[in-house]
């Protein structure tokens, strides 16, 4: 089998971009540390996959590589934990709906949003009349709590509860879900207050921004999407469950996979969830603290916000003395730094959760895998917990083969610059043959 990198010279920088010809379908809503389509297409095409097959993406996040498998004729299954991630995976896949129907329920909303901001003496279009008003509506002390501070400033907030508002009348359509995509790609992208870099964080305040004009391009690229997709490929099978990667033995039980294409979370001290946050609570998918928990322990254990009492996946790579090694050194690092908080106590423990839970997926996974099925796990190197070095690929590399599986190669997909050390790390792509 030959690798297709050869023929992707593209700058390291690049590599990770969306390219302008794969925006359909993709660019409804994409989440900030998703790999590109592009590569997905890469193994798609290597491991020989037609119309005849199943790729699943056990990890699928916003759902690239179930919208690639798609555009390129082939059936896929996604298993995301996250609510809103799993949301917008579902929505993505679904071609099946009246773009004409869309827009003019789209312009319906927009209509109705901006009377509204008319009778209360606003304008969607910023102005400094708008400075003036006083009464915003507001999120729930609740919500509040759940999303980061100046995530959204007072009178851009108030825009976008009204929209909201609104687009919440359509719930009985068969066009809601667009319509809310729609709304939360525009809200973090358009006029929220955040940035993203190694972590979600709070960029310049915007004390006004347009809300309905930003939501309703969004929308018009979607019904453009639409109206020009093939209706084949519109027809080709994809399904998006929500359910942990950890327990699916029995989530896809009588399906066979001949393959898998995934990114999991990195173990990296990054809380993901804080990413998709703030759309999270605006469209009802987290309530409370509560609800947060609830869905945060069915995740991948990647970092210390996401340990809870009884894990215990760590049992599964006791036997890994290199995981160990790493799991020690890191705690002999914190004692050595004098570094006692609770998190950073808890900075051992999530490399063995981490990595536990990693060999308790791929032991589910061998039920339902056809036999020479390939796998790909896009994943990175770590220095971040107190620059401890954890080469992700290669212990990942390690327990696969430990359970039956052949290491066919580890790819390098591109390096990227660790803050924390000052050097580059390695992200890549780990290949594995499940003989059967």
């Amino acid at each position: 089998m030959q690798t297709l990198f050869a023929e992707y010279e593209l700058k390291n920088l690049e590599k990770n971009k969306l390219n302008h010809s794969d925006r359909e379908f993709h660019d409804w809503y994409r989440f900030v540390l998703s790999y590109p389509p592009h590569l997905v297409r890469q193994y798609l095409s290597e491991f020989g996959l037609t119309k005849n097959d199943i790729v699943l993406d056990p990890f699928c996040g916003t759902g690239t590589t179930l919208v690639e498998a798609k555009l390129q004729g082939i059936p896929s299954i996604g298993i995301e934990a996250n609510p809103f991630a799993h949301f917008a995976s579902s929505v993505k896949i679904d071609w099946h709906i009246d773009p004409i129907g869309l827009l003019k329920t789209a312009k319906e909303v927009s209509i109705k949003a901006n009377k509204e901001m008319e009778k209360q003496g606003i304008s969607d279009s910023p102005s400094l009349k708008n400075l003036n008003f006083l009464s915003f509506r507001q999120l729930t002390k609740e919500q509040e709590k759940l999303i980061l501070k100046d995530s959204l400033s007072p009178l851009p907030l108030h825009k976008c509860l009204i929209l909201l508002n609104i687009i919440n009348e359509y719930k009985p359509t068969p066009f809601y879900k667009y319509l809310s995509l729609a709304f939360a790609n525009s809200a973090v992208f358009q006029f929220s207050n955040l940035r993203f870099g190694p972590e979600v964080g709070v960029g310049k305040l915007k004390k006004d921004a347009e809300v309905v004009a930003p939501w309703l391009n969004q929308i018009l690229k979607i019904v453009n999407d639409l109206a020009q997709s093939d209706l084949e490929i519109a027809d080709v099978p994809a399904n998006a469950l929500l359910s942990d990667s950890r327990n699916l033995k029995e989530l896809l039980k009588g399906y066979k996979i001949s393959a898998v294409i995934t990114s999991p979370p990195y173990p990296n001290e990054k809380d993901y969830t804080r990413t998709t946050r703030l759309e999270s609570v605006l469209l009802g998918f987290i309530n409370s603290n509560e609800e947060l928990r609830k869905f945060k322990k069915t995740l991948l254990r990647s970092n210390t916000r996401g340990v809870y009492k009884g894990d215990n996946d760590d049992n599964y790579v006791k036997m890994f003395p290199e995981i160990q090694r790493i799991a020690e050194e890191i705690e002999n690092r914190r004692i050595e730094l004098g570094k006692t908080s609770g998190f950073e106590k808890l900075y051992h423990k999530v490399t063995r959760l981490y990595f536990g839970g990693i060999a308790k997926h791929l032991i589910e996974l061998q039920s339902v895998l056809k036999p020479n099925a390939y796998l790909a796990y896009v994943v990175g190197d770590q220095a971040s917990y107190l620059r401890v070095m954890i080469r992700t690929g290669h212990l990942i590399a390690e327990i696969a083969q430990s359970l039956g599986y052949e290491l066919v190669r580890i790819d390098l997909f591109r390096t990227r610059f660790s803050t924390a050390t000052k050097t580059d790390l390695n992200e890549e792509v780990v290949i594995l043959r499940w003989r059967g």
